[in-house]
């Protein structure tokens, strides 16, 4: 445990170090996460997360959004699913005050897994639409993420830690500038128990004209919520 606790306090000064290069807000971002999924059917998985983003440590909010959808397995590694999003949005305006927006954000998704030994691949298209406020707006946008999760084969720690690498490009769907953003992460994570995890990450995002950093910390959960069969014995 102790050996856990130095390496991930290691891992999270290299990505402060990171983050913190540069004195734009842009370069110096945290982002967290909670994640928990839970199989409700034999067939169908529900996921909640909310996420925390801050524009330095902890403090200055960002952003806060909450989020749930729900996949139904159609075949072995195919499944559609629907969801909503709530969000609220924090920027600083030119005068270094800050602007608020509210975002209400349906959205459908199409997600294939694959494996190659333990590697495990998933391409995630999804599309959302994309209600906003202050001014008022609507943005419907296309998502394609693409995630590879590599369990290290490390002595005696049966697959307790594994790599995780992520890119996402965005796009919308109908706006004179089609190009929205593309997102790459690149971490780690550590099991915690059978059915949790802590993740460590470094987040780029590229949009136009602008690029964001960020330090990712996420924890993530999986339940079984089936009903248990029961049986009659004579």
């Amino acid at each position: 445990m102790k050996k856990n606790l130095r390496l991930i306090l290691i891992i999270l000064g290299i990505f402060y170090s990171i983050v913190s290069k540069g004195q734009s807000r842009d370069n110096y971002n945290m982002w967290f996460q909670y994640l928990l999924a839970a199989k409700v059917s034999d067939k169908s998985t529900l996921t909640a997360l909310s996420q925390y983003r801050s524009f330095d440590l902890a403090y200055d909010t960002r952003l806060f959004l909450i989020n749930s959808y729900l996949d139904y397995k159609v075949s072995e590694n195919l499944k559609p699913g629907i969801g909503a999003m709530f969000l609220i949005l924090k920027s600083y305006k030119p005068d270094d005050t800050k602007k608020v927006r509210y975002e209400k954000r349906p959205f459908q998704q199409l997600t294939i897994d694959q494996s190659l030994g333990k590697i495990s691949l998933s391409n995630r298209l999804r599309i959302e639409e994309r209600f906003l406020n202050n001014p008022d707006d609507f943005i419907v946008r296309m998502r394609y993420l693409i995630s590879i999760k590599i369990p290290f084969n490390i002595k005696d720690t049966k697959d307790k830690f594994y790599g995780i690498f992520k890119n996402e490009i965005r796009m919308n769907i109908v706006k004179d500038q089609p190009f929205d953003s593309n997102r790459i992460t690149a971490g780690i994570g550590i099991k915690t128990g059978k059915n949790s995890a802590l993740e460590v990450a470094f987040i780029n995002q590229l949009e136009i004209k602008k690029t964001s950093n960020y330090g990712y910390i996420g924890f993530r959960n999986n339940f079984d919520w089936r009903k248990k069969e029961t049986q009659n014995h004579p």
